[in-house]
């Protein structure tokens, strides 16, 4: 590790690199404050910025808009009781309620004591141990990777909001659009129809961008916006804590740091889980749960510390298996894949300063962003007084030149409009996006092990006959077929109540 410091300080010495960094940061914490926006959508719009960058000008850029992003959330779930994404969701609970107490102050100053302890202490954790993962997976097939794909996306599946199977029916949407172009081994072209826009598949940028942000913002213009709350600025002055206070509140600290991190490095989870069983834990753990929902501290410590926790852990699965821990790692491996770095065991052998490059930056960054909330708290609510109607359609415009910029043609802008309208049947539909974009980055490599596993071995048993790829597709198959357990586990369970 330490023999890559000397690049790491090049990078950090760069002006324009700092300029990136700072401008990242803000940027990503404003996309992060706004209900509706989220860290993730501020990568994937400017990720078409990076392409003409260098490998560690690119890293460090992106890395400043999601981390900016996922600490920002927290600020509108305190000041209006609306979360900033899915990961701050159970910090409205007692995030706002303590906001309404005139202690605005002091709920914004945990929720940024929280994230830069969540997400410092987490990129560490990561940098010491994704080295000895690589290792580990050293000794993985295509058999073991297979299976691990499948593991990714079927955990995403058994987590998706209401009816199951419109999560299996998004991630079989994700799968059939990474099949498009020619296949991975024989090079046969795949649903192209004679298009010579579609031989080289379909670009990552125009499909996401379309469905998830452009589709997003066409629907809430639909919908109309409705009147921002009122924000007071009353207690705002000042840090608001003190050690006393991050004391009192240590094991739930560590509890749910652990939590997060844990439930970051499992595949497809991320924060938007963490946060709420963090939560769940540090109430059913305290010695006054009817406190919380009405103002409790330790209900901001939790899903806070919880949910930054969970970069780091989604860092490891990213780095060393080259397995996206959530949406946002799978549009870095992604990005970083332009630049010629592909994410897996001998990343660490070929590129290993470039990742030890990203652990490092996610710790300057968390640091960038605790004295840029604390210097500008008393600015926060301006921040969520930004006229939508205004503010969508420059993200329209960013998406359009976005996809413009990643082909270099009008041609991809046109279908980034029709995936676009996807997004949309998606939404009225009540499909997830999440399924749809794991399942599209995923899809290519699980495709091409399963294809060199068939080669070696020539049946479809192997993949349960060998020890860790047997596992795995058994956790695949439970994860899938979840519900119908549940609902099994639950009809043995009243049969001897009734029958008493």
């Amino acid at each position: 590790m330490l023999e890559h410091l000397p690049y790491i300080l090049s990078q950090f010495i760069v002006p324009m690199n700092l300029v990136l960094l700072i401008v990242g940061t803000f940027v990503g914490i404003i996309f992060g404050a706004i209900p509706g926006l989220s860290g993730t959508m501020a990568v994937m719009l400017f990720m078409p910025l990076t392409y003409t960058m260098d490998s560690g000008a690119a890293i460090i850029f992106l890395l400043a808009l999601w981390i900016g992003g996922c600490s920002g959330a927290f600020i509108g779930s305190v000041l209006l009781g609306i979360p900033g994404s899915a990961s701050a969701v159970s910090t409205c609970w007692d995030g706002h309620p303590m906001a309404k107490k005139g202690q605005a102050g002091k709920a914004l100053a945990i929720g940024m004591t929280a994230s830069f302890m969540g997400t410092f202490f987490s990129a560490l954790v990561a940098g010491l141990l994704a080295e000895v993962v690589a290792d580990f997976a050293f000794a993985m097939g295509p058999w073991e990777y297979t299976a691990l794909c499948l593991v990714a996306m079927t955990m995403v599946l058994a987590i998706s909001k209401g009816n199951m199977f419109k999560g299996l029916a998004s991630t079989c949407i994700g799968l059939m659009l990474a099949s498009v172009g020619y296949s991975p081994i024989d090079a046969e072209p795949r649903f192209v129809f004679g298009n010579m826009y579609l031989m080289s598949g379909l670009g990552m940028i125009v499909v996401l961008t379309g469905i998830f942000a452009v589709s997003h913002i066409v629907v809430t213009f639909g919908k109309g916006f409705d009147p921002t709350p009122e924000v007071s600025r009353e207690g705002l002055k000042g840090f608001g804590l003190g050690p006393k206070d991050i004391l009192e509140e240590l094991p739930n600290i560590i509890r749910s740091f652990l939590i997060g991190l844990g439930i970051g490095f499992l595949p497809g989870m991320g924060s938007g889980l963490s946060n709420l069983v963090a939560y769940s834990s540090a109430k059913n753990a305290s010695k006054h749960p009817e406190e919380y929902g009405h103002g409790a501290a330790g209900g901001i410590w939790a899903p806070e510390v919880a949910n930054n926790a969970s970069i780091g852990g989604a860092m490891i699965p990213m780095a060393a298996l080259g397995i996206p821990g959530d949406s946002t790692t799978a549009l870095l491996i992604g990005a970083l894949t332009i630049h010629g770095l592909e994410m897996g065991p001998m990343v660490f052998a070929n590129s290993g300063n470039v990742v030890y490059l990203m652990f490092f930056t996610v710790m300057v960054v968390a640091l960038v962003v605790l004295i840029m909330q604390s210097f500008g708290k008393r600015w926060f609510p301006y921040i969520l007084k930004v006229p939508s109607h205004y503010m969508y359609p420059a993200l329209l415009i960013i998406c359009l030149a976005s996809a413009y910029v990643d082909s270099g043609s009008l041609y991809k802008c046109g279908m980034m409009m029709v995936f676009c309208a996807v997004g949309i049947l998606m939404e009225f539909g009540g499909l997830p996006a999440s399924p749809l974009i794991l399942s599209f980055i995923l899809g290519p490599i699980m495709e091409k092990n399963m294809l060199r596993a068939f080669q070696y071995s020539g049946t479809w048993t192997s993949f349960f006959t060998r020890p860790v790829s047997g596992v795995l597709m058994v956790i695949a198959i439970i994860c899938v077929f979840s519900p119908v357990l549940k609902a099994l586990l639950g009809k043995l369970k009243k049969t001897p109540a009734d029958k008493a």
